[in-house]
């Protein structure tokens, strides 16, 4: 179960997709004075260096974040792609691609004084990381070393009553899929106003070719709900059936801008980080 290490896949095109719609509710939050807070249930390691270990060893950053750096000036970046590219740049030094940002990060560098970030990660490597990154940070930020899915109960619903949960398993276990269902519906019962993005890859594996439909008509049972899914595919799956080839961002209670910013991006995205023929976007929405 603890195989699983964040450095390997970080800035891959699911980054790409994941941060892009992560940075846009984050700014629809910061729009208002209230407070809010960040959950992060798999937090990872934070801050990712691109230039040594693991990230090496993969090469998966080449068909992401490596492949969107040199375009970042062009004047037909989207606004939404823009905005996430400037939080990558604000852990580098100028025109070097040196770090690169997880979620946590993102938040960190996002959030004010007053919003809080609560992080839990499971993996002891990564939560020696995650906390050794946040040491010199004394408010606003707590880590702990704990089941995301059972440490979001106790967080919900959180003081401010304005949220985002930011769920984010690994799947290396086909449980993920069953515990990510139980938990956003336990939470949203809990948190009905709060924000949820669930992340899940695209791989040759039924679970995962099934778990779209599943959040969907899970969305389906909750009263008043609405919803947003996008989804980045950048290649073919290969003949083997191995390798991540897509992933999607389903979205509980998305901001109204989210659709509209994703329906520049996602195109953009499929033209310049496309690998092949089978590169391709979804975008759906549910209004209640």
């Amino acid at each position: 179960m603890f195989s699983y290490r964040h450095g390997f896949h970080a800035g891959n095109h699911a980054d790409v997709l994941k941060h892009t719609v992560l940075v846009q509710l984050l700014e629809h939050l910061l729009h208002k004075d209230k407070p809010f807070w960040v959950i992060d249930t798999h937090a990872g390691g934070g801050l990712y260096d691109l230039t040594s270990g693991y990230a090496t060893k993969s090469g998966e950053a080449l068909e992401g974040i490596h492949a969107l750096w040199p375009l970042r000036k062009r004047p037909d970046v989207p606004e939404a792609v823009k905005a996430y590219l400037d939080q990558v740049q604000a852990v580098n030094d100028k025109d070097s691609l040196h770090w690169y940002p997880g979620s946590p990060q993102i938040a960190a560098q996002m959030l004010r004084e007053g919003d809080h970030l609560r992080l839990f990660e499971l993996h002891p490597t990564e939560f020696k990381l995650l906390e050794q990154h946040f040491a010199s940070v004394r408010r606003g930020v707590s880590v702990q070393p704990a089941d995301g899915f059972a440490g979001l109960k106790a967080c919900l619903p959180p003081p401010p009553r304005r949220g985002l949960i930011h769920i984010d398993p690994p799947y290396e276990n086909k449980d993920d899929y069953r515990r990510v269902l139980q938990t956003v519906k336990e939470s949203v019962q809990r948190f009905a106003t709060g924000t949820y993005v669930v992340w899940y890859p695209e791989i040759a594996r039924r679970e995962s070719q099934q778990f779209p439909a599943q959040l969907k008509r899970l969305a389906a049972e909750m009263p008043k709900v609405d919803w947003v899914l996008a989804t980045l595919r950048v290649k073919g799956a290969a003949r083997d059936g191995m390798g991540l080839y897509g992933s999607g961002m389903f979205v509980i209670n998305p901001p109204w801008t989210l659709y509209d910013r994703m329906a520049k991006a996602l195109p953009w995205l499929v033209e310049t980080i496309g690998i092949d023929d089978h590169a391709a976007y979804t975008l759906e929405a549910q209004q209640s």
